[in-house]
């Protein structure tokens, strides 16, 4: 592209001085493996978009204070340019709090545990790592900019800050972190279209937009009557929802979302659809709500989206393509270009013994007094294992925590007791005996991303206590879950585990292709296929299937690894003609 202005007046946007309606879709190029970037911005251009939108994860790509990792998924300016390649413009949400239903809404775990840091305000502590934060993410964001030649026509400053907190002095910093880091495009808010929300989330010299997907006319007369001046934009145009474990999978009407879209494009607003194309979940990236109950976000990002969770047009591509077509020129579709095929379907394989978690994976105890948390060690997310010598008696006895979180599987003397579920508000267990080795494996589920929650400690949340007496004397051992995949392929196989521990399978393809692994019958754990992190599954569902992005295959010999905490149902690995989010509430 060449370099031009934008810019926006009393009523629309403007592109060197022409007006131009934002017709923007989120990507969230975290979420997508990095080989399939170009495929989706492509297809969001075939469906009459002129925009790509994005947040930046913090928490990914600073997984340390003082880093901030481009590789691979994470290279922000290869998307960029992706996007500039196709023609679209982008808008950035660098946050630095994104919310997203990703884990502890991309806030990093090395700031969540700063004592007494008080998050998302002008506090001197959360300012100082913010800005080393946003200096280095501008600083691939700024040479991007339209006036610089590249794609980028707008940023967002925070995300949804009237539905947190009020402090103003934060989101004039936030501003001038921004300028003063050679952001010269227009910057933006978001917030649901109350008048509190909007008051609290915007100022005077930032464009407020609106997140919404229905009764679009009320919406946009609540923003207008907030701001006078300035275009009409709604940032998150609902047309899906997320999922939760244990619930069912969202869906919404494809002809009511058309008709809003409509209704919203008619009104002459911009808009940025969210999602265009939701991804996954990859590894231990979800996140969760806490609203009384804890909720973890299942793998699957599919958002019941214009583009599925493997990429492929679904009917809302259609409708939504025919009502931007109303409002805005299409190109052309080419040939055969969006077909939805089946997935191909290897044959079912046996999968195999890799050895039980405390066999292959010795561990590195330290000793601590008290029951530690994920955070005291410096994990970020993953696992924990714990062990301390029970001075009971014989008698049956009462082990109780303040809090799990999120679930906890519990052995004495190596025989399972049970298992302790945060959601659903387990933290007490009747073991059979005072006495003896207690061993507990904790799972982090995910970090709330959402309300007064955010930023909580993981692990187990003491004092932890037998019969009402606290227990001292504890060891604790991180799980190095990056190394399970190749510490499975290279363990010869054993007896199927029955508790925490490694599982393999091998299959066979004649070339690189998206699969739907089939996941409602692997117990509880996460999976790997050629050291690419699937993500977790579940035996509770919603979701049934993984999906394996075409580019993490290969040609031959393909390996399925995984980690489970609780045994598969079945001794077969199986695949899917098609991707199954399970039930859906009607």
């Amino acid at each position: 592209m060449t370099a031009s202005r934008f810019a926006y007046d009393d009523e629309t946007f403007l592109l060197d001085g022409e007006p131009l309606r934002i017709l923007s879709g989120a990507l969230h190029y975290f979420r997508i493996h990095p080989d399939q970037w170009a495929d989706r911005i492509a297809k969001g251009r075939l469906m009459g978009l002129n925009t790509i939108e994005t947040y930046i994860p913090w928490n990914a790509h600073s997984q340390t204070r003082g880093t901030f990792d481009t590789q691979g998924g994470l290279d922000l300016g290869r998307f960029l340019d992706l996007v500039g390649e196709a023609g679209m413009h982008a808008i950035v949400r660098p946050g630095p709090y994104i919310c997203a239903e990703w884990d502890g809404g991309g806030l990093p775990a090395w700031l969540l545990s700063t004592p007494e840091i008080r998050l998302r305000s002008s506090e001197p502590r959360y300012l100082a790592a913010v800005t080393e934060y946003l200096e280095a993410a501008l600083a691939v964001v700024a040479p991007r900019q339209i006036d610089s030649g590249g794609p980028v026509v707008l940023l967002q400053v925070e995300n949804e800050y009237g539905a947190y907190g009020n402090d103003a002095d934060y989101l004039r910093s936030l501003t001038e972190i921004y300028r003063r880091n050679g952001i010269t495009v227009p910057l933006t808010t978001v917030d649901q279209p109350r008048d509190g929300m909007l008051e609290r989330g915007s100022l005077p010299d930032l464009l407020a937009t609106g997140s919404f997907g229905s009764r679009v006319g009320e919406r946009l007369a609540a923003l207008r009557a907030h701001q006078p001046r300035g275009p009409l934009m709604c940032s998150e145009f609902w047309c899906g929802w997320f999922d939760h474990w244990g619930g069912f999978h969202h869906v919404t009407d494809a002809e009511e979302s058309a008709r809003s879209l409509d209704g919203l494009l008619g009104a002459g607003a911009s808009v940025n659809i969210y999602m265009l194309h939701g991804g996954t979940n990859f590894g231990l990236t979800n996140g969760a709500n806490d609203k009384g109950v804890y909720q973890p976000t299942v793998t699957s990002y599919d958002y019941d989206a214009p583009l599925d969770e493997a990429g492929r047009p679904t009917e809302k591509f259609w409708r939504f393509r025919d009502v931007i077509a109303r409002h805005a020129a299409v190109p052309p579709l080419p040939a055969d270009a969006l077909v939805v095929r089946e997935f191909v379907v290897p044959e079912p394989v046996p999968l195999l013994g890799a050895g039980l978690l405390d066999d292959v994976v010795p561990g590195e105890w330290t000793a601590h007094e008290n029951v530690p948390t994920l955070d005291d060690l410096g994990l970020a997310n993953g696992f924990l294992r714990y062990r301390a010598s029970l001075p009971g008696g014989e008698e049956p006895a009462v082990l109780a925590f303040t809090e799990v979180r999120d679930r906890a599987w519990v052995f004495l003397d190596g025989v399972a007791v049970g298992v302790l579920s945060r959601a659903a508000g387990d933290h007490t267990i009747a073991l059979p005996r005072g006495r003896g080795r207690l061993d507990v494996l904790v799972e982090d589920e995910g970090r709330v991303n959402y309300g007064p929650r955010i930023g909580e400690p993981k692990g187990l949340i003491g004092p932890a206590t037998l019969d009402g007496v606290e227990v001292v004397g504890w060891q604790a051992a991180p799980v190095p879950v990056q190394e399970l995949s190749a510490i499975a392929e290279c363990s010869p196989s054993s007896a199927f585990p029955l508790r925490a521990g490694l599982i393999r399978a091998d299959f066979e393809l004649d070339e690189p292709t998206d699969l739907a692994l089939a996941a409602s019958d692997l117990g509880w754990g996460m999976a790997w296929v050629n050291g690419f992190s699937l993500g977790r599954f579940r035996p509770r569902g919603p979701q049934r299937t993984l999906y394996v992005p075409r580019p993490a295959t290969r040609a031959g010999r393909n390996t399925v690894v995984l980690f489970t905490q609780e045994p598969p149902r079945s001794r077969q690995l199986t695949f899917r003609p098609a991707l199954d989010l399970g039930p859906v509430d009607e």
